[in-house]
């Protein structure tokens, strides 16, 4: 039954039902406390806003232009556990949030999340929240009841960051991108699910008002953590940013 959970889903981190409160989703809402990427370089604050003006995207074309590009490797010997197993609280690179007690996961949830509801004794499980899914433009109801309705998306897949390069690199290393607020953004499930290790010449979010800003947050990852991407990726990134 996991098995079938995990490949449904599509995705390299799937976040498992656990108790019976429900959840679900309404049409199109506003960013809620989104921020831009380009005023969060650390991934500490919460969202992906648009960048409609005109200075912020010619800013969003130059960050873009740095990202380095090489064709992508072969997924030889690719597996999740090369980076460490799933929302670790301890990867050791100094990452934002790292070793405060509580999971990535749910430190992403916190992050992001309104009207937070915790596990009785907790200030870390989150067992409920509202939130404005950047990818889809809805605001998700979500309960821990069922939990794929929200996903942790890596924006720069841990598939594609192996294909690039990070299979040379130490397992800590690997365990840093992989829990680094900079990387990860909760996402409506089903959504996260069809992008599943894609680069953005294959996949962009539907929600057309922040693929420009999906692409500098794909740029802010590759460039902190010196991966490069292919070109075609590159290509279309500042495509979405008037480039």
């Amino acid at each position: 039954m996991l098995g079938m959970v995990l490949a449904l889903a599509g995705c390299e981190n799937v976040d498992l039902p656990v108790n019976d409160e429900p959840s679900g989703s309404a049409p199109a809402a506003g960013p809620g406390r989104a921020v831009s990427p380009l005023d969060n370089p650390d991934g500490t604050k919460p969202g992906l806003a648009p960048l409609t003006s005109d200075a912020d995207r010619a800013e969003a074309r130059a960050l873009i232009e740095k990202v380095a590009t090489k064709g992508r490797g072969p997924k030889t010997g690719y597996d999740r556990d090369e980076f460490g197993y799933a929302w670790m609280d301890s990867a050791p690179g100094g990452i934002p949030f790292a070793r405060n007690g509580c999971d990535t996961r749910n430190d992403l949830l916190k992050r992001d999340g309104e009207d937070l509801r915790f596990r009785s004794g907790s200030d870390c499980v989150v067992t409920s929240m509202t939130l404005h899914d950047p990818y889809t433009g809805r605001t998700i109801e979500w309960a821990k009841s069922r939990a794929t309705t929200v996903q942790i998306d890596h924006v720069m897949p841990l598939s594609y960051d192996w294909q690039m390069g990070a299979s040379r690199w130490p397992k800590g290393k690997r365990q840093d991108i992989a829990n680094d607020p900079l990387n990860l953004i909760p996402v409506d499930g089903p959504t996260n699910g069809s992008k599943s290790d894609s680069g953005p010449a294959s996949w962009l979010p539907p929600n057309k008002k922040i693929r420009c800003s999906y692409a500098v947050r794909f740029a802010q990852v590759s460039l902190k953590y010196e991966l490069p991407v292919t070109a075609a990726d590159k290509e279309m990134m500042l495509r979405q940013c008037g480039g």
